[in-house]
């Protein structure tokens, strides 16, 4: 729903590896894509144009968070997102079902909507479908999101069940919604639910599509779930999604993570695991995670990654790093920052390219073994 194109370029035919372009009125971003996490209007510890400039062409904002801080009156006001946060790239709104999972002490789910109380002051809301596709137009996002119910792992299947039937429901009042509320260049993404029950899964999947949404998200995944369990629905939803619409897999951040869930045929990633850990001082390079704070670093010489070329490993050694997170210095998270989300940008670009090579299989068997025996010397 909404005036977006889908140009699906090449397909790997040994693993199902999609390389695309979704194209939006504001602007257009190649795929694989991973979005950055700005959940408050902006990605911890990074300037804009440090994001453009580590190749983000899309970034996610919290339609939850904004509306609570600083409020969806304001944002709209200072005219939309984009100025506010004075990003000129594309945005994707999250309508806050997550946040309503993961506070769920705090929250109240029927099926009218989620009535809750706000984690910063206690202040009582209710968000209905209805009223999250009104916060999301105001805010002037590129991409919305419905609101869904994510079931917990492990649940039973009546649990699940309803938590299907809510969506499905949900996103059927958020699409009514969004067609009278007209909001220019907004395009509406709605979001599979269903536990680990396949069937459930199939069932959300088929009751979505007949609405013919203009994307599809796989949500409920990595909430606790093995990863075995993770990957053989990631790969369910890659066979059933329809091939000419984009697929974004919601929460899963770990870079092999991502490397098979693109192998299954997703194509649109976020996470806060890139920029959260680096706010602590461990970073990812193609050879696993990598703690910077630790004692062995101390004199070393050595960029965080050998074949990374992001501002910070140009410039600056592991010792030198070290020194900032000891001495509590602020440069030291950005640095870290700022590496992690260029190599999941980069990451993404390798496997775009290698699948409109023809060489993703080999690629992300070299790729998964590096990372994989590093993580390995690591423990």
């Amino acid at each position: 729903m909404g005036p977006l194109s889908f140009e699906l370029e090449t397909t790997c035919p040994e693993t199902g590896a999609r390389a695309g372009r979704v194209r939006t009125p504001r602007g257009s971003f190649r795929t694989p894509a991973f979005m950055p996490v700005g959940t408050q209007a902006t990605v911890k510890g990074l300037s804009p144009q440090e994001l453009r400039e580590s190749g983000a062409a899309v970034v996610l904002g919290n339609a939850y968070h904004l509306f609570l801080r600083p409020g969806t009156e304001t944002v709209r006001r200072m005219g939309g997102l984009h100025k506010f946060m004075s990003w000129d790239g594309l945005i994707l709104t999250d309508s806050g079902g997550y946040q309503v999972f993961s506070l769920a002490d705090l929250s109240k789910i029927d099926d009218d909507g989620v009535a809750f109380r706000s984690h910063l002051d206690g202040s009582l809301h209710t968000f209905t479908p209805e009223l999250l596709i009104d916060i999301q137009a105001d805010l002037g996002s590129d991409i919305a999101m419905v609101l869904d119910q994510c079931a917990p792992y492990p649940c039973g299947r009546p649990e699940a069940e309803t938590a299907v039937g809510r969506t499905i429901s949900w996103a059927e009042r958020s699409a009514r919604r969004f067609r009278e509320k007209g909001a220019e260049g907004q395009i509406l993404f709605a979001i599979v639910q269903g536990s680990s029950y396949e069937d459930l899964r199939l069932r959300c999947c088929e009751d979505l599509m007949e609405m013919s949404f203009s994307g599809y998200a796989v949500g409920g995944l990595s909430v606790g779930e093995p990863k075995e369990i993770t990957f053989e629905l990631v790969g369910l939803h890659g066979r059933v999604l329809p091939a000419a619409s984009p697929r974004y897999l919601m929460g899963v951040g770990a870079p092999d993570d991502l490397v098979e869930a693109i192998s299954r045929g997703m194509d649109m990633f976020d996470c806060v695991l890139p920029t959260r850990n680096a706010r602590n001082g461990t970073v990812f390079t193609r050879k696993g995670k990598l703690v910077v704070k630790n004692a062995s670093y101390a004199r070393d010489p050595a960029p965080l990654d050998e074949d990374c070329g992001c501002y910070t490993c140009r410039n600056f050694s592991r010792a030198y790093l070290r020194h900032l997170f000891q001495a509590g210095e602020i440069l030291g998270p950005r640095l870290g920052t700022l590496h992690s989300v260029y190599f999941f940008l980069d990451l993404m670009r390798e496997a775009r390219e290698a699948i409109t090579a023809g060489r993703f299989y080999s690629w992300k068997k070299a790729f998964l073994e590096g990372y994989r025996s590093g993580l390995e010397e690591a423990t």
